[in-house]
């Protein structure tokens, strides 16, 4: 390579090196001084002065036989050492020459420290204490839709196709596993209706995306708001007038995994659940291996990121990508059938309650990948299912700010990552063949 060629190719990096510097500075400090007043108001707040301690109790059942004891740690020296621990992160992100990797597991670190220097301030004092297998149960419980909604945005983006339809995919799915079980009194017919619900919508956002090139981001909501109307129409005409034909669905019992469930503090919380439960996290390592290591998935990669390439191989890049939008409905879903048939047994309007976009979100945390969409999910299920632990502890924080934790959560955790992370260069982009 010639020095002019050089010369050019370093000019047009150098405003991104740039960009991406002013990035690292800026949300360093932003993580530094966030740390900071946690500090001063979990480390040196009323609510931890005075020796008080911090309970945490280790059993799913307080009370139970057997089992490892509460534990107890002094509140104040513990919130100041992991708030101490989250500007540490943010002051080496920002002034340390770390690599992008290296920047996403501080990030990982300082959330981390910070959620855990709040949750030892919000719960000081406390004679309950925070029930940690209660916890870790209601994460993973709320983890499970998010986890399915970013798997399907997944296989959609890998593709080249935008999937802002989650939301509608979650209820469709939820609506039509509820009526069917209901009607069938068969969880097993509920599912399979369910999941085709969600498939539904993934062939009409495949075929308005690829046939007609509708703008994507603009048609997921319009199939968001046409779930929404629809599920809520017939909500109101079968559901709302009888409830006990349309609206009472059976749902899935729980299996316990022998041996794993009897583990000490997480047995009995992880392994005593359902089976959609442990189909969504099995599906991780399942998508991965799929997506990384078979003809399919390097063909699917191809697609998403340069569709004419592919084509010029061979590849029928319009017929992966109808495929692949509509199983990754078929994803969503399972998620709306884990909202009705896993946990409430019927169904109610606009359930989903956001959690579509929350799981979009958890796909750009982890950066289009399966196991990092597994952790942004982890991640803002704990958010959704945090005012659970919190509501009865007297905090001066108001219950509708708790209400708003997975939001907030989502568009700090966002910001704080996303100029971390670049989607598939094809992705949303209509192809015509030429």
């Amino acid at each position: 390579m010639s020095e002019t060629t050089t010369a050019v190719l370093d000019g047009a990096g150098a405003p991104a090196r740039a960009r991406s510097d002013r990035s690292k500075l800026i949300g360093g400090l932003a993580q530094a001084v966030v740390g900071a007043y946690g500090l001063w108001s979990f480390g040196l707040g009323s609510r931890t002065a005075h020796g008080v301690h911090t309970l945490f109790t280790l059993k799913l059942t307080p009370g139970a036989d057997g089992g490892p004891g509460p534990v107890s740690v002094p509140a104040a020296a513990t919130a100041l050492v992991l708030s101490a621990l989250a500007i540490g992160c943010g002051l080496v992100r920002a002034f340390a020459p770390i690599s992008a990797r290296t920047q996403r597991w501080l990030a990982v670190g300082y959330f981390a420290a910070f959620v855990l220097a709040f949750l030892v301030w919000a719960e000081a004092g406390s004679s309950v204490g925070l029930n940690v297998p209660s916890t870790i149960q209601q994460t993973a419980m709320g983890t499970v839709p998010l986890l399915l909604g970013s798997l399907s945005a997944l296989l959609c983006e890998r593709s080249g196709v935008v999937n802002i339809a989650v939301e509608g995919q979650f209820l469709f799915g939820a609506f039509s596993a509820a009526l069917t079980a209901s009607m069938t009194h068969s969880v097993w017919a509920g599912l399979v209706a369910g999941c085709l619900g969600g498939a539904l919508m993934g062939a009409l956002l495949a075929v308005f995306a690829n046939r007609y090139l509708i703008e994507q981001v603009v048609l997921g909501v319009v199939l968001n708001l046409l779930a929404s109307g629809i599920t809520g129409f017939l909500y109101d005409r079968l559901m709302s007038t009888d409830g006990n034909t349309y609206n009472s669905a059976p749902g899935f019992n729980a299996l316990s995994i022998p041996g794993l469930s009897s583990i000490p503090v997480i047995g009995a919380a992880l392994f005593d659940q359902n089976i959609i439960f442990y189909a969504a996290y099995l599906l991780v390592p399942v998508i991965w291996f799929l997506l990384y290591r078979t003809r399919w998935g390097l063909r699917t990669r191809a697609v998403g990121e340069h569709p004419t390439a592919a084509d010029t191989v061979g590849i029928k890049v319009i017929g992966l990508r109808y495929r692949n939008v509509i199983t990754a409905g078929l994803l969503s879903g399972l998620g709306g059938v884990w909202l009705t048939l896993g946990l409430a047994n019927q169904f109610g309007k606009d359930m989903s309650d956001g959690k579509g976009y929350i799981a979009i979100a958890a796909l750009i945390v982890g950066r289009w990948s399966p196991v990092g969409a597994l952790g942004g999910a982890i991640l803002f299920g704990f958010a959704t299912e945090l005012a659970v632990p919190l509501s009865d502890l007297g905090t001066p924080i108001p219950g509708a700010f708790l209400s708003m934790a997975p939001y907030l959560a989502t568009i700090f955790v966002v910001a704080a990552l996303g100029g971390l992370v670049r989607p598939p260069a094809a992705s949303g982009k209509p192809y015509v063949k030429s």
